[in-house]
């Protein structure tokens, strides 16, 4: 093994929380930073020519490479698990920004009340109402306490949107329900689609109230307060799964890159692969990576942090023998606890007009939130918490959106499906639905007793099952789908199957949560309220992996915001005077 010089900082991961917390260290500290990121180098001037439908979209050229490192699945504990072989449930970025690369944008903060969710649901409906087999735990910290880094957020990314409640204040065109915001949008809303249009107009005419979608794609030209300058958007559709041309979408390597390189005092070494978290007593010393070449290195470094995706981080302390790993049978064990992912459904809608919806932005168009999280009774339902409805203008890439057509339509090939599929083509649109998922105790995450990858180190084993209150949240979801495409004047519907189990070969979100979960006590959680581990005062986790359960909002937000607070709890108190952090 190659021992390398010590550094200050070694951070494991390239990506939003990675790459953030890179830049937060390198302007406000002289400390020496190596950040490993196990996929190739990018650069935001690699999608100015490059738009290629097939290569990112149908044969995902952005992801993470499942014939070397993927995982292995099963329902229940009592079930062999079997590898996923292809993407399907979940699409795990790679490469300099990760995920945050190919993402979509859509930029909303959680409700209030999902920092509290023990707290406040029982305070509302009593102890039973929750499910006899859920793993529901407070975060440890409140709104109040993450709000000024929400705002940091969107100073950052630039998020184009409308306040609904403004210091307390509800205004009008906004989200009405959402949490009180210190102040507005820097960017004002994205134009809307024809057919996102058609849902705000349905939606108010029920009772609703729309708002328009807050978004990491710029609606206009602005500059942050890093003086980073990007363009508005170009409404040209390529956005999920793809990087931007224009860098209209905010990603990491348009937004953080820039800055960091300005910093001789950070290296970001690619095609590094992390396999251990070395650590001796109660401090970390380093980590082990195999390099681009296939040596193995030892990186000794004073602080360790932990900034990958939510199942490499988890996969990463378990690997490493950190922590003590979560048994479903007693109950004990953080390290594993609190998968979770999202519930989601779809409503596909077949207009009478045509919806030019090959223009567009994957964050553009209109959302609810009367039926987010507790923001509607559920006295008498058979679920807690719920979710987003939202009519999206995302434009449609033609590989991948020919084909869809109404139940009318028998055939499913030949001359007359070819015809039915061309007059369809732009005659479709979706409302989709993303719910909350509560954790339960049977859902978690460990090693594959196995199953390993290229290096031989073990896969990490997801154990996942929908339960009743997710299917539940779904069918309820489903009638409001089909009650507000009926009022938009649908001429056929399309909606969701019932859940069943939890299918890997349908995409569910790449939101996966839990495994590293944070708290107030060692108890049940890995990391304090700082992201800072509760044994290794020096290992620092952060990203979603440190969220208890995932809300009906895309966690991006909410983990940019946490990567805030755990960067001035690093510099403001642990750098200065290295103890845990209560």
């Amino acid at each position: 093994m190659k021992n390398l010089p010590r550094t200050d900082i070694a951070i494991v991961g390239g990506g939003w929380t990675g790459l953030l917390l890179a830049k937060e260290i390198a302007q406000r500290t002289a400390l020496n930073v190596v950040v490993l990121e196990r996929g190739t180098a990018r650069r935001s001037e690699d999608y100015a020519n490059d738009m290629d439908e097939l290569d990112y979209a149908v044969r995902f050229s952005m992801m993470q490479d499942y014939s070397q490192e993927t995982v292995t699945l099963r329902h229940t504990s009592r079930d062999r698990a079997i590898p996923i072989r292809q993407l399907g449930n979940f699409l795990p970025g790679t490469g300099t920004g990760g995920a945050g690369e190919h993402w979509d944008g859509f930029f909303p903060r959680h409700v209030p009340d999902l920092f509290e969710l023990y707290t406040k649901t029982v305070e509302r409906y009593g102890e039973k109402k929750l499910p006899e087999d859920h793993a529901i735990v407070d975060w440890g910290i409140t709104w109040a306490e993450i709000e000024p880094y929400y705002t940091k957020a969107d100073k950052l990314i630039g998020t184009s949107g409308k306040a609904g409640n403004l210091r307390g204040k509800v205004v009008d065109g906004g989200n009405r329900f959402e949490g009180s915001r210190s102040e507005e949008y820097p960017t004002p809303p994205m134009k809307n689609s024809y057919f996102s249009s058609l849902f705000g107009d349905a939606v108010k005419s029920l009772g609703y109230h729309p708002y328009p979608n807050p978004s990491a794609i710029l609606s206009i030209a602005h500059t942050n307060l890093d003086g980073i300058a990007r363009p508005g958007c170009f409404y040209c559709g390529f956005c999920s799964r793809f990087g931007c041309m224009v860098s209209a979408k905010s990603q990491p390597t348009n937004t953080l890159l820039p800055i960091i390189e300005q910093h001789k005092t950070v290296a970001i070494r690619n095609n590094c692969s992390v396999r251990r978290v070395l650590h001796e007593g109660n401090k970390t010393r380093g980590v082990n990576y195999v390099d681009a070449s296939g040596e193995e290195c030892y990186q000794p470094a004073d602080v360790v942090m932990l900034c990958s995706w939510t199942l490499n981080n988890t996969r990463l302390l378990l690997l490493s023998g950190i922590g003590e790993p979560y048994d479903s049978a007693t109950g004990k064990g953080a390290v594993g606890r609190n998968l979770t992912h999202q519930v989601g459904s779809a409503t596909t809608l077949f207009m009478e007009k045509p919806l030019n919806r090959f223009m567009g932005a994957a964050a553009s168009g209109f959302c609810i939130s009367d039926f987010d999280g507790d923001n509607f009774d559920h006295s008498d339902l058979l679920f807690v918490r719920g979710g987003l409805l939202r009519a999206m203008g995302t434009g449609s890439q033609p590989i991948l959106s020919f084909g869809t057509v109404p139940a009318s339509v028998k055939a499913r090939w030949g001359s007359e499906w070819k015809k039915a599929a061309v007059y369809w083509y732009d005659r479709v649109g979706g409302i989709s639905f993303s719910g909350e998922h509560i954790p339960y105790k049977t859902n978690y995450m460990d090693l594959d007793i196995t199953y390993k990858d290229h290096l031989g180190d073990p896969l990490l084993r997801l154990t996942i099952d929908w339960h009743d209150n997710d299917k539940e949240m779904v069918k309820f979801a489903s009638s409001k789908g089909t009650e507000i495409a009926k009022a938009m004047g649908a001429k056929e519907i399309l909606t969701q199957p019932p859940y069943d189990h939890y299918d890997a070969r349908r995409y569910q979100t790449t939101h996966i949560q839990g495994g590293t979960i944070m708290g107030k006590s060692p108890d049940a959680s890995v990391v304090n309220t700082w992201g800072q581990h509760w044994e290794l005062p020096n290992l620092f986790i952060v990203g979603a992996s440190t969220m208890p359960c995932q809300g009906a909002a895309n966690p991006t937000p909410t983990v940019l915001a946490l990567a805030y607070r755990t960067a001035d709890a690093l510099i403001d108190h642990y750098l200065k005077n290295p103890h845990s952090l209560i």
